[in-house]
């Protein structure tokens, strides 16, 4: 069965663009063009992937990123952007979006980028759907079920985004492994190609602000200056 990707864009040329080159990769298109119909659809449909656009008549795509997070909505968002403003990118990591891109981009590249967002999404499901035991991971209070998708800090769960958990999963199994920008990137978003690794950095913030709920005592993800992030054991202060 073909996945199906819905493509939520405002101007007509290109969902064109994007639907032909998707369709020719192999996926199933549906569209929207504007934000209220991309949230019924979304939610209707419900499709293996996003493409979302930023700016949009009726509600904008930080909006309906928002709205499908706080319904607990986990399909993987792409956002499109034609501004260049950090806060706006930022801000849709922020609220669950997996990846952006800056508009004007290459066709080709997008439905690269669809390719690896679905590739790790199709890994996690057969690994969550195949695992009859659920090794767990433990570092300090942070407890790990990676093929459970669960994580726990102080035995209270964490509320982490896909995408948060598969850093903090990656992390962990590296404890005490200082890991570039680029091998995150890699990893975690499974790219082939040179990425924008502000992505990552938005990413450990968030972790971080979950995690390590007083940061006066204790300290997991750090960072290594000029290479990149290491997870490790906490050192508590008096």
């Amino acid at each position: 069965m073909k996945k199906k990707v819905l493509v939520v864009e405002d101007e007509r040329s290109i969902i064109t663009l994007l639907q032909y080159n998707l369709q020719q990769a192999g996926y199933e298109v549906i569209t929207a063009m504007d934000g209220e119909e991309g949230l019924e659809k979304a939610l209707a449909e419900r499709p293996s992937l996003i493409v979302l656009d930023l700016m949009l008549p009726k509600l904008d795509g930080i909006e309906v990123c928002k709205q499908l997070r706080q319904n607990k909505v986990d399909i993987p968002i792409l956002m499109l952007t034609a501004k260049d403003d950090e806060f706006d990118k930022v801000l849709g990591l922020e609220l669950g979006a997996d990846d952006y891109m800056t508009k004007p981009f290459s066709p080709r590249e997008v439905v690269a980028r669809v390719k690896a967002i679905l590739r790790r999404t199709s890994i996690n499901e057969v690994n969550s759907e195949d695992s009859t035991v659920s090794p767990q991971i433990v570092i300090g209070l942070l407890r790990i079920l990676p093929e459970n998708f669960e994580a726990y800090y102080n035995e209270e769960a964490l509320d982490l985004t896909p995408k948060e958990f598969e850093l903090l999963a990656y992390l962990a199994k590296n404890k005490g492994r200082v890991l570039t920008r680029d091998q995150l990137l890699s990893a975690v978003w499974n790219y082939d190609f040179a990425g924008d690794t502000r992505i990552v950095d938005v990413h450990i913030s968030h972790l971080r602000e979950k995690i390590e709920k007083d940061s006066k005592k204790t300290s997991m993800i750090k960072t290594v200056r000029g290479l990149g992030y290491k997870l490790e054991e906490p050192k508590l202060y008096e």
